[in-house]
């Protein structure tokens, strides 16, 4: 039964929902027609190829060798001062600190200082104002900024970062030629995923009722980017992905790689980055993540680095959800332990080979460097021990500059300590047996020399931790027990990218199934090293990283916190539904035309009426 006051409620929207009728007489294109909203949404024409930056070849007498070893002189002449950057001002820290060659600790290349408190809670404040003009910033000004950074990079600030990439970092040409060429990809592919994000519309099928639209707005506070010694490349896109965005970041660079880091800062402002939109801070670790995690404007968090770094990161950010405006988003990739399994059927040159450069490139030092190995039997004494042990003795290790240098020194004294450590439980460990290597000094740098350890014993520590060292560890595993060792590999192993080298096609679509989860990525006969963006977008397995892709689309959507938009043209008049049987006369109201102006009375039966129970059923 409907009540007096029900009525009366219904009879009075009743009398004012037909007004609103006028308002929308001429349906979609009366509406169209005296709209104010302005453009929402960006599309665009995607008609472009998606290529990687080609590497260039440093031939003896070619113009970019003669230009590089202008760029490394440049660098090695001349101390570089790194100043903290906030809002485009620069500051100076208290203490003064170096970055040195970690070949040759003697020589500095840079000089720059740490953020304390108050200058990291200015930088946030001055994001934040930043933010409210970039995220209303169209795409297509963002996505112009950064097609210029990459011809920049491309071109003219090319060497100063290669440059700064070898002798700050240790590495040999061929790997910071690569770094470069994944840094101009980042810029100029990215890009292409934006567009093809806000080219997306949620579906349309009642066009002249509605019109559904999605923005990609920025999150609601500021990022904090704190990225590794490893890879400038990785360590720019960390800062600028979700400053393409739409965001603010705060870019925390590692100490170790701070020249090229700047150079390439630089380089994005030279490209139209506002200022303020990206701030460079270099500072000490637990400074920055302590303040950035107690601001309640927190928006984000890019990370790569070890996974231990990780789960502090999200210890911090848990304890204080609290005082949060959002639920900041994580983004974090740790290397884990990545390994290359070798099937019986493998062709063992191919995984001789493979496992070489995985394990010993760059010193070990990549998030996909391989720590594991993993070999049958039947193939071990007869086909690859040998060869592995004796390619293993040749490397040459030292300056990184020298052409005929395979790896060069680890990055710092905390590294090479922590190494050191290593190398101590693996002489003594009655588990592990050291096969060559496991020698290291750093009188003049931090060498420490390729080195391979056989085990005997899976549930050892060397089978299971992250080394990020010139550390191979080898698992000869019996023929008759694949299956067991496949499954002990996916339990003790999660890591970036994992491995198999195999002929047996039934074993390669075994593998996929039994290291399904354990690794973010799983390569055939090949490396576990070497990924390119957009053809190999990489993220960490389990505890090892959130596995969000960098390379990829995807990795753009964690920094963007989409609005849909409805626009109707035909508001609803009824709020009744059919199957109720409400006609106007039952619900006591009575429309009478007069012109344009509509006039509405109540029926005299609407009161009577009310006390009869409705006894209608559905």
């Amino acid at each position: 039964m409907m009540s007096r006051v029900a009525r009366g409620i219904a009879s009075n929207m009743r009398s004012i929902l037909p007004r609103l009728e006028a308002s929308v007489r001429d349906g979609f294109l009366g509406v169209r027609r005296t709209s104010k909203n302005t453009e929402l949404t960006e599309h665009f024409t995607l008609d472009e190829e998606v290529v990687n930056e080609e590497l260039l070849q440093y031939e003896e007498g070619s113009k970019e060798r003669s230009e590089l070893e202008t760029a490394l002189l440049g660098v090695l002449n001349r101390v570089k001062h790194v100043p903290i950057v906030i809002n485009g001002q620069e500051y100076q820290a208290d203490q003064e600190l170096q970055q040195v060659l970690p070949y040759d600790i003697k020589q500095p290349i840079a000089h720059y200082g740490h953020a304390h408190r108050v200058l990291i809670q200015m930088a946030i404040d001055k994001s934040l104002e930043a933010q409210m003009k970039w995220d209303r910033t169209r795409l297509s000004e963002r996505i112009d900024i950064w097609e210029r950074a990459a011809e920049l990079i491309s071109g003219r600030h090319r060497y100063n970062i290669i440059a700064a990439t070898m002798l700050g970092q240790g590495k040999t040409l061929r790997q910071a030629e690569m770094d470069v060429a994944e840094l101009v990809d980042f810029m100029r592919i990215n890009p292409v995923f934006l567009r093809e994000l806000a080219n997306y519309e949620p579906v349309n099928d009642s066009q002249r009722e509605c019109r559904n639209s999605m923005r990609l707005r920025g999150l609601s506070g500021f990022v904090a980017a704190i990225s590794p010694f490893n890879f400038t490349g990785l360590a720019a896109n960390l800062a600028f992905t979700p400053a393409l965005m739409g965001n603010s970041v705060l870019w925390k660079p590692s100490d170790s790689a701070i020249l090229s880091n700047y150079f390439v800062f630089q380089a994005m402002q030279e490209a139209g980055v506002p200022k303020g939109v990206v701030n460079f801070v270099p500072a000490e670790e637990t400074t920055f993540a302590s303040v950035v995690t107690q601001h309640p404007k927190l928006a984000g968090i890019n990370f790569t680095g070890t996974s231990t770094v990780l789960k502090v990161l999200w210890q911090l950010v848990a304890q204080n959800i609290h005082y949060y405006e959002n639920y900041p988003r994580l983004v974090g990739e740790g290397g884990g332990k990545n390994f290359h399994f070798v099937h019986p059927s493998a062709e063992p040159e191919t995984a001789v080979a493979c496992t070489i450069r995985a394990a010993f490139e760059y010193s070990g030092q990549k998030c996909s460097s391989c720590s594991m190995l993993y070999v049958p039997q039947s193939l071990w004494e007869s086909r690859i021990k040998e060869p592995l042990l004796r390619i293993t003795g040749s490397l040459v290790t030292g300056h990184a500059t020298y052409c005929d240098c395979f790896c060069s020194a680890v990055i710092n004294r905390r590294a090479y300590d922590r190494i050191y450590m290593w190398l101590r439980y693996i002489a003594q460990s009655p588990s592990c047996q050291i096969l060559i290597g496991g020698t290291c000094d750093k009188q003049r740098g931090y060498y420490v020399d390729p080195t391979v350890v056989q085990v005997k014993d899976l549930d050892n520590i060397i089978c299971r931790e992250e080394l990020l060292a010139p550390i191979l560890g080898v698992y000869v595993y019996p023929d008759d027990q694949l299956k067991e060792t496949m499954a002990k590999v996916a339990e003790v192993n999660h890591g970036l990218i994992g491995s198999v080298f195999a002929r047996d096609q039934d074993f390669v679509e075994d593998s996929y199934e039994a290291f399904r989860f354990n690794v973010g990525s799983l390569n055939v006969n090949d490396k576990s090293t070497g990924s390119m963006v957009a053809q190999q977008p990489f993220g960490a397995g389990h505890m090892t990283g959130t596995s969000d892709k960098l390379g990829s689309p995807h990795s753009l959507l964690r920094w963007t916190s989409p609005q849909v938009i409805k626009e109707s043209y035909k508001p609803h008049m009824n709020i009744y539904y059919p199957y109720m049987k409400m006609d106007e006369l039952a619900q006591g109201v009575l429309r009478k035309e007069c012109g344009q102006n509509e006039v509405v009375c109540e029926a005299k039966s609407t009161f009577e009426e009310s006390n009869k129970e409705d006894n209608h059923l559905i």
